[in-house]
Formats: C-alpha cells, sequence, structure tokens
C-alpha cells in the first residue's frame, strides 16, 4: 500500500522547476507587492551584519594597537544603531512573510477545497480521508508557511555573506580565497539533499495521512470498536504506522543529519587555517592587527550560519516538495464534467431509457453488463436480486456520480451527459441507506433541499415525512441540534428527516437505496409511510431487499451478476417456473414464517 501511493507521487508530471511555480503564479500574483517588498526587506538585513566586522579594523588599531588618546567613541554607538535598525527591519520582514504566506496559503485551500467538492465520486473510493486531508490541506501549509520562512532566511543570509565576503577581501584578500574556497566545500553536498530525501518525504507523507485515518476512523467507529472490542487491534494498526513513520524519520536524519556535524569540521578546517596563514600575513607586516580581528570576525559571521544551514535548506527542500504535490492536485481535473455546450434539464416527460449500459469501476472487471431498460415517466421501477449484484451501482449512474463506459442513459430522449451536472441534479432526490445529515438543527438539514423554503413547506415536508409530531415535542423544535452525523437522532428519524430533506427538493426523479432496510419493523413503517409520501407524481427507483416493500412497484427488474434477468409486476413474477424473483420471494417467506 504504501510503496502503490509512494509510486502515484513519484508519477507527478516531471515539470521543469520553473513551470511547477509558473502554477503557483496565479496564486502569488495579488500579492506579489508585499511578497517583494518582505525579500527586499531582507537584504539589509543580511548586508548589515557585516558592520561589526568592518567597524572592527579602525577600533582595533587606533585603540588597542596605536593605544591613541582620540578614542572613536561613535563606533559601538554606531554599532547599536545598526542593529537596532537591523531588528526593527526583522520585525517588518517577518511580518509581511507571515501575511503573506498566511493568504496564499488560505487562497490556496479555497482553490483546492472548492476542486475537491466538484471532484468525481471515484476519487473518494480510490483515497482514504487522512490522505485527502495531507493533500489538499497539510501540503499547503508545508509548501507556503515553510518556504516563505525559510526563503527570508536564505535571502538574508545570502546578502550577509556576499557582505561579510566584501569585508574579507578589504582585510585581506589572501585570507579571502582560503575562506571562499571553504565555504564553496561547505556548501557542495547541499545539491545532493532533494534527490536523497524526496522518496523519504513521500513515505512519511503517506504514513502521515494514515495517521490522520486512523483518528477518523476511530471517531467515525467508536461504537463499532466497543461493541467488538477492537481496542488492541485498532491500537495495533495505529502503533504500527507509527513504527512506520519512526522508520521514515530516521531515514531522514540518516540521510541529512551528517551534514551538520560535517559543515562544522570544514569550517573549522577554514578557520584553522585563516589563523596559521593569517599569523604568517600579520608577522610579514601585509595586514594589521586591525585587518585580521576584522577579517576573522567577518570569517565567523559568515560561517556560523553554514554550519546549521542544512537544516534550513532540508526544511525548503520539503517546501518544494510539497509545491510538487500541490501541482499535481492543480492540475488534476473531474472526469464527470459538463460538456461545453451542455443543456439545462427541465423534468421528465416521457422516459428514462438504459441503452446497452456497460460499467466497471476497475478496467476489465465488468459491473453492469449490456443493461437495457426502459422507465416510464411518473412510474416505479424496483431493482432486487442478489448483494453486489450492481443493483445500486445503476442508480448511482442516473445523476452521474460515475459515468457509462459503454451505452447511453437517456431522459427523454437526451443523454444524460448532455445536461449541465448541475441541472441534473436539481432534478434527482436521493435517499441512501445511510444518509449523510450534517451538524446543526433538524431546519438546517431540511433546508439543503431547498435554502429558500418557505415556513409553509418546511411544515408540508415534516408533516409528509412523519417527523411532525416527533419534532412537536422537542423543546426547540425544528431548531434542535441533532449533532455530528445525526448522532443525538435514532435511525429511523434519520431516514425521515433525509426523506423530509428529499420531499422538499421536489425533484420529479426519486432514488430509494434501501432505505428501510437497517431498521426494525416498527421503525420501517413509519418511514415507509414517509416514502409512499414521497413517491406520490414522481418517477422512482427504489432497491430493496425485503420483496414486501416493492410488490406495488410498476415495474420490478431482477439484477444479478451485473445482468437483468427477469423484468415484470409481482404477480408476473411469482408466476415465472424457476424464476429468480419467486425463489427470492419463497426463500424470504419461509424465513418469517420460520420466525
Amino acid at each position: 500500500m504504501i510503496e502503490d501511493r509512494i509510486q502515484i507521487d513519484e508519477d507527478i508530471k516531471k515539470l521543469p522547476f520553473i513551470e511547477h511555480y509558473k502554477r503557483m503564479w496565479p496564486f502569488v500574483k495579488p500579492y506579489i507587492f508585499r511578497a517583494i517588498l518582505a525579500i527586499l526587506i531582507c537584504i539589509p538585513i543580511g548586508a548589515l551584519d557585516s558592520v561589526v566586522a568592518l567597524s572592527l579594523k579602525p577600533y582595533m588599531d587606533i585603540v588597542l594597537v596605536d593605544k591613541t588618546d582620540s578614542s572613536p567613541a561613535y563606533i559601538p554607538l554606531l554599532i547599536v544603531a545598526f542593529t537596532t535598525v537591523q531588528g526593527f527591519l526583522n520585525y517588518a520582514a517577518t511580518y509581511l512573510n507571515v501575511w503573506v504566506g498566511t493568504r496564499i496559503n488560505q487562497d490556496l485551500k479555497r482553490h483546492l477545497y472548492k476542486k475537491l467538492l466538484h471532484l468525481q465520486t471515484s476519487y473518494y473510493d480510490q483515497h482514504d480521508s487522512g490522505y485527502v486531508i495531507q493533500r489538499f490541506s497539510t501540503d499547503c501549509d508545508i509548501a507556503c508557511s515553510g518556504l516563505l520562512e525559510n526563503l527570508k532566511v536564505f535571502v538574508s543570509r545570502f546578502f550577509s555573506s556576499l557582505s561579510l565576503i566584501c569585508v574579507l577581501i578589504y582585510n585581506s584578500w589572501q585570507l579571502a580565497i582560503i575562506a571562499v574556497v571553504i565555504l564553496g566545500c561547505a556548501l557542495l553536498p547541499l545539491s545532493q539533499v532533494r534527490r536523497r530525501i524526496k522518496r523519504v518525504v513521500m513515505g512519511s507523507v503517506v504514513e502521515g495521512a494514515k495517521i490522520l485515518s486512523n483518528y477518523t476512523e476511530t471517531y467515525a467507529g467508536n461504537k463499532t470498536i466497543a461493541s467488538y472490542n477492537l481496542q488492541n487491534k485498532i491500537y495495533n494498526k495505529y502503533d504500527n504506522t507509527l513504527r512506520n513513520l519512526f522508520k521514515l524519520t530516521i531515514k531522514m536524519i540518516q540521510k541529512t543529519a551528517w551534514m551538520t556535524p560535517a559543515l562544522h569540521i570544514i569550517v573549522s578546517i577554514g578557520i584553522g587555517a585563516v589563523i596559521g596563514y593569517g599569523s604568517y600575513l600579520i608577522v610579514n607586516g601585509t595586514i594589521s592587527s586591525g585587518n585580521f580581528v576584522s577579517f576573522i570576525t567577518a570569517l565567523i559571521l559568515l560561517y556560523t550560519p553554514i554550519k546549521s544551514i542544512g537544516k534550513n535548506y532540508n526544511a525548503m527542500q520539503v517546501s518544494f516538495l510539497a509545491i510538487e504535490r500541490l501541482v499535481e492536485i492543480l492540475d488534476m481535473e473531474p472526469t464527470v464534467t459538463d460538456k461545453p455546450n451542455a443543456i439545462t434539464m427541465n423534468g421528465v416527460k416521457k422516459d428514462i431509457h438504459f441503452n446497452h449500459v456497460n460499467f466497471e469501476y476497475k478496467e476489465g472487471i465488468p459491473v453492469l453488463k449490456n443493461i437495457n431498460l426502459n422507465v416510464k415517466a411518473g412510474s416505479t421501477v424496483a431493482l432486487v436480486g442478489n448483494s453486489g449484484g450492481g443493483k445500486t451501482t445503476i442508480v448511482n449512474l442516473i445523476p452521474r456520480f460515475y459515468d457509462v463506459n459503454h451505452g447511453s442513459i437517456t431522459i427523454d430522449g437526451t443523454d444524460i451527459r448532455d445536461f449541465s451536472l448541475e441541472s441534473l441534479r436539481n432534478n434527482i432526490a436521493v435517499v441512501f441507506q445511510d444518509n449523510f445529515l450534517f451538524s446543526g438543527s433538524i431546519r438546517d438539514n431540511i433546508l439543503l433541499g431547498k435554502e429558500d423554503a418557505t415556513d409553509e413547506e418546511i411544515a408540508t415536508a415534516v408533516k409528509m415525512a412523519c417527523l411532525d409530531e416527533f419534532i412537536s415535542e422537542l423543546k426547540d423544535g425544528l431548531d434542535t441540534p441533532i449533532g455530528e452525523r445525526g448522532s443525538l437522532l435514532s435511525g429511523g428519524q434519520r431516514q425521515r428527516l433525509a426523506i423530509a430533506r428529499a420531499f422538499i427538493k421536489n425533484a420529479p426523479i426519486v432514488i430509494l437505496d434501501e432505505a428501510t432496510s437497517a431498521l426494525d419493523n416498527k421503525a420501517e413503517a413509519v418511514v415507509q409511510k414517509a416514502i409512499d409520501n414521497l413517491m406520490q407524481d414522481r418517477t422512482v427507483f427504489v432497491i430493496a431487499h425485503r420483496l414486501s416493500t416493492v410488490q406495488n412497484a410498476d415495474n420490478i427488474v431482477v439484477i444479478n451478476d451485473g445482468e437483468i434477468i427477469e423484468t415484470g409486476t409481482h404477480d408476473q413474477l411469482l408466476d415465472m417456473e424457476n424464476g429468480a424473483y419467486r425463489a427470492l420471494y419463497n426463500a424470504q417467506f419461509k424465513s418469517k414464517k420460520a420466525a
């Protein structure tokens, strides 16, 4: 699994370095002035590092060597003044970096979240919640915050290095050559960092996503964990993920931590060489003591950040890799989209027709095979058959949660792919077996079906969904909170709330995907009454295992292994000798009789 995910990330489009940042340009452009200003401020921040080193030459030569009375008292004051200016500039650069980074981060998240909302259902089938959170949210934080902060450090240190090198050359070009050569040797290992850490970073992304998924699953599945005593199993799964993450962290250390001690050693060689050769130049009178002290101070100021630059450089590379992953998401397009000249759907007047429909979730594994079905407007068709036979897949194709691989589905003779997605789905109301309810109140969830519904329309939907008696007993009525995913409601209440949401939408097509199968007999009876109200004067697709709920359907379609094997009314199908529907019905009847 880890290897598969890593491979997905390894297959990111091999865009040139500059192309990644062209894709990020629309998010940077609105804030480019502040971003450039933040970078420009870093120039004097770095350049002012040389003031201390440069001022030590006259101070050493005049005061400590010549011991004259004309002490240059302005030098300490000058150092304090420049350091104060540097401090204010540092604050300004930090403020601007955080401001720009946060705005770019939030704009990116808005764009990615909007993209996530419009991705096809198959994307959610293929990726768990942790992976989605990691790719659509966490990567933004890493890319924006980490990159800009480290960019500030690098810009300031770059100009600090330039100014300090100028001080070195000013004091002694001979010693400066030694210092610069050593500096180049110290920076050389950094060129290998990106190649060494890329695979480790990708693996860490995958394992980090698993950690998030573990928390999500534990929260959502807490009752299942408790009822099956799965605490140890779930903990071991979480522990195993942490161990994998630990191994990857250690690999990262193994691949990068050697740089800091290596840089320490290289820097110490440079300082030792400069001290040795500098002593010789002083004795020969080539440079003064002031030159030497100023040179050594500049050298230490130059080398000290270099010793820890590896850590910042690693962080920058992680940010660059996060940008690569973001570019992959930015370039990703939904597979289920509107055609350029999509038309608006306005109800169902004649029929819904499945014409030689074939579908597969995975290539080479057919789920639906040559489905031909005609459903007249205003009629009810029931889909029954063995589990996994393709019933839910058929109804999922109507609102284009997925697109057919071959064949077509037409409404009044028009291919549904010619309709705009918005208008198509506005004409369809779906009630699932496990309906998702959003945190908020009963009213909030009903209004999801129609945001501008009047109080009268809400009251009608509540009554038709058989919720009126239940709501009348609540202190806050329609404004009663239902908890996350409706956790404060019973199963039957959640289903009726979903039916009220579907009812107020007033869509001409209704899909009922085993809407009562998870309920007890008492709750089912109430919910079935609400469903009967919802089905009135609409084109209805019903999926049900309990055949007693579909006996009155205008047409019953028996589906096994992705193929339609029988169609007809309840009575017609029961009259078929050795028929599949008759066998299913008799099996359920016998089981009820035995009970």
